[in-house]
């Protein structure tokens, strides 16, 4: 893996997906908004933007032999590794698809999760008015959305910190806020939002956290865009890099039914 002098990555890995989703705090999320499903044995799932499927085999052990799970994706590679994952797995069918036109019958799904894809969308909106097309009547779907504008890094300069966060948040996430946006935008299209859990990890590993952040990636595109100076940036990472580090970011669960 390439790294700089401060030893930040400075391309990103083509495993990242599966890194993340192997976080502790990844895991913490994914365990209580996969929870919140309430998948029963014989339940059709729905797993939009599986990505590599890091989700797959425990959806399949919960619906059980009687049950399917639906992975769906964009991305052809993230697909084809998805699809060792799911090996041997009869009840996972995986289709490349846009989430903005699901090849999904009507009320067909018993359970939807999307976890971290509405950041990415062209039309948040749209998605989930697809997302209730396809649920039955009382179904559930459960959505995990990262805030970006909730991203905290410890800094002497406060404005430096947090032009670096408003970087972030407008030019590198496409949909920077949907965490605080997706409950109205849910029941926009039509579902019923029953819960809103926030949850906030917190780093104080600059290293960990740069495998998930991208630190010195993003701070040279920052410093390009004029956020701030080239040499802002490399006073901003050499701080980082000696420490001591402290980063944080909130994530909601939003839970709904049709």
């Amino acid at each position: 893996m390439e790294s700089s002098a401060d030893g930040f990555e400075t391309v990103r890995p083509d495993d990242y997906l599966l890194r993340l989703a192997a976080t502790d705090e990844a895991q913490a999320y994914k365990k209580l908004a996969i929870a919140e499903l309430g998948i029963q044995g014989g339940d059709t799932v729905l797993d939009l933007g599986c990505g590599p499927g890091a989700d797959l085999p425990g959806m399949a052990a919960a619906v059980g032999d009687a049950g399917c799970v639906i992975g769906m994706d964009i991305d052809a590679a993230a697909l084809a590794m998805a699809a060792g994952r799911a090996h041997g797995l009869t009840q996972v069918i995986l289709s490349r698809c846009d989430a903005h036109q699901l090849g999904v019958a009507d009320a067909v799904v018993d359970r939807a999760y999307a976890d971290r894809i509405g950041q990415h969308l062209a039309d948040p909106l749209g998605v989930l008015c697809e997302v209730k097309r396809v649920l039955q009547p009382g179904g559930t779907a459960v959505f995990a959305e990262p805030d970006w504008d909730t991203l905290v890094i410890d800094y002497p300069d406060l404005a430096m910190a947090r032009a670096y966060a408003r970087f972030v948040a407008d030019r590198v996430v496409r949909n920077g806020c949907i965490g605080r946006q997706l409950p109205a935008l849910a029941s926009r299209a039509g579902l019923v939002v029953r819960k809103i859990i926030p949850m906030t990890s917190v780093s104080r590993d600059a290293t960990a956290a740069d495998k998930i952040l991208g630190l010195q990636r993003v701070t040279e595109r920052a410093a390009s865009a004029g956020y701030f100076t080239p040499e802002q940036a490399r006073k901003w990472l050499g701080h980082l890099a000696k420490g001591p580090f402290f980063a944080s970011l909130t994530l909601f669960v939003v839970v709904t039914t049709n």
